[in-house]
């Protein structure tokens, strides 16, 4: 993507500016720690195998583990001692975990990318620095206090104990990043389980963490793992007696798997969001916002655009305001049946290979050759379409006309299938904006902006990786894996009202 690592230096340090403007960083106290060399601060530069980890295990408390049960018992210890810690200290702990990542992100974003073949370069960094920034800590984490004549009720949240995280392939870094974070300022440890296709990234991303809090003064091994990312590693995690909280980011099967657990359980599952785009729209903004949530990551965010409805009398405006924005249009069916054809199995199942892909890479699999300005494929189909129903985690944004807001509406629901993830609405009419949302029922339901707005990138609110719909917890924050207990205090230290 770019022709040399001093090029992508420079770039990621010009890129963090600008998004440390609008979060509204002091950009000369921050950016200037941004890594130029092309060595992580870990002892870690190859990433093909385990063993510089396992040998750094000897010279410091390792976080990787032969076996589950080791990692675990490790992870009990560190719990008791991080919830003896204040919350400035765990605040500490985490302050000292965003710096650390901040000043290795550009060899982060690289290592994800090539391992794990998904996304873009940019975005990545983006996605990072609004991982670390907007990520809830300490403060998340309030009590409630109720007071009147029968005294005083007070509603603590008060940590789990040692959670299991499941990883995606999708976020390798960031979702432990925000997991472990928030588990700190919750007073967990947490046992990650990391998806095979990302393990590496993962294990680098857990010693950076890991560093950070000896560096802070915290315990050692809030952070465990095992040597081995496989199914079976993740099924004894999830089934270990002493794992108190199950945490999935991933697809319907890991999902699944921790609700069948008998355990407290909080599922982020897969979406297929639908964005609606009605005859009230700022057409040019919405299609400049549609093809930006699209394209970001190439479409790996479930929480992306992945099909597009509009109304009939504007389609034309907005597909050839799409195309001024970076998108492809295939106009003839053959071609779309090519590409469909490319991007899904014989079984009718998402062709792997493709997930996370430019979108220059698909068309020219397709015999199409484009610039490296081409950002997302648009074409025209019915709401039937394979690519429509099921969600593709690639650039491709079908395109569905409909008559009129009911149908639109309608459609949606039926393409959004009950997922209760995320969906998109660009319309200058409230009531439209209504009854949408009234149908949709989505965790995440974005107006008139593109889709990653709903997550705090460009929109207000904090940060998430792990947007728990099937379970309900909505866009997760440290007091999501908390419990909370009630002490009351009867006829006591209330100061307004009665007598003795």
């Amino acid at each position: 993507m770019f022709s040399s690592e001093n090029n992508d230096n420079k770039y990621v340090n010009n890129f963090i500016n600008d998004l440390l403007n609008q979060f509204n960083c002091d950009t000369e106290s921050q950016t200037h720690n941004i890594s130029t060399n092309n060595e992580l601060s870990f002892d870690a530069t190859v990433c093909s195998g385990n063993q510089q980890y396992e040998e750094a295990a000897e010279k410091k408390n390792s976080f990787l583990f032969d076996e589950v049960d080791d990692a675990v018992e490790a992870a009990v210890k560190a719990q008791k001692e991080l919830v003896k810690c204040s919350l400035a200290k765990r605040a500490e702990i985490i302050n000292a975990i965003r710096e650390k990542i901040r000043e290795n992100i550009p060899q982060l974003v690289r290592m994800e990318l090539d391992e794990t073949g998904y996304g873009r370069y940019e975005d990545k960094v983006a996605k990072h620095l609004l991982t670390i920034n907007k990520t809830p800590g300490v403060e998340d984490i309030k009590p409630e206090v109720y007071t009147g004549d029968d005294g005083l009720t007070l509603i603590e949240k008060r940590a789990y104990g040692v959670a299991c995280c499941v990883l995606p392939s999708t976020a390798p870094s960031c979702t432990p990043i925000h997991n472990g974070i928030c588990m700190v300022a919750a007073g967990n440890s947490v046992v990650f389980s990391p998806h095979p296709g990302g393990k590496n990234t993962t294990y680098a991303v857990l010693e950076l963490m890991n560093e950070a809090v000896r560096e802070a003064g915290g315990p050692a091994n809030i952070f465990v793992t095992t040597k081995e990312a496989t199914i079976d590693k993740a099924n004894e995690m999830m089934h270990h007696p002493k794992i108190d909280l199950l945490v999935a980011t991933g697809g319907p099967g890991v999902v699944k798997a921790i609700l069948s657990s008998g355990k407290k359980a909080i599922g982020a599952g897969p979406g297929n969001p639908p964005v609606f785009v009605d005859e009230t729209a700022d057409i040019p903004k919405a299609a400049k916002d549609i093809i930006a949530g699209n394209s970001f990551e190439n479409c790996i965010q479930c929480n992306g655009e992945k099909e597009c409805l509009v109304i009939d009398s504007i389609a034309d405006l907005l597909i050839g305001e799409m195309q001024k924005n970076g998108a492809y249009l295939i106009k003839d069916m053959a071609t779309i049946d090519k590409l469909t054809d490319l991007v899904t199995t014989d079984k009718g199942g998402v062709n792997r290979k493709y997930i996370g892909k430019d979108a220059k890479i698909i068309l020219t699999d397709i015999g199409i050759t484009v610039g490296d300005e081409i950002r997302t494929i648009i074409y025209e189909v019915p709401a039937d379409h394979i690519t429509v129903m099921e969600e593709y985690l690639m650039p491709l944004l079908p395109i569905v006309r409909v008559k009129n807001v009911d149908e639109g509406i309608e459609k949606a629901v039926i393409i959004e299938g009950r997922r209760r993830h995320s969906a998109v609405l660009h319309s200058r009419d409230v009531h439209t904006i209504t009854e949408y949302a009234k149908a949709i029922q989505t965790t995440i339901l974005v107006k008139n902006g593109p889709s990653f707005a709903g997550v705090g990138y460009g929109g207000e609110g904090y940060a998430t990786m792990t947007i728990a719909g099937p379970t309900g917890e909505g866009l997760t924050r440290p007091k999501s894996f908390t419990r909370e207990t009630r002490c009351a205090l009867i006829k006591e230290f209330n100061v307004r009202s009665g007598t003795r």
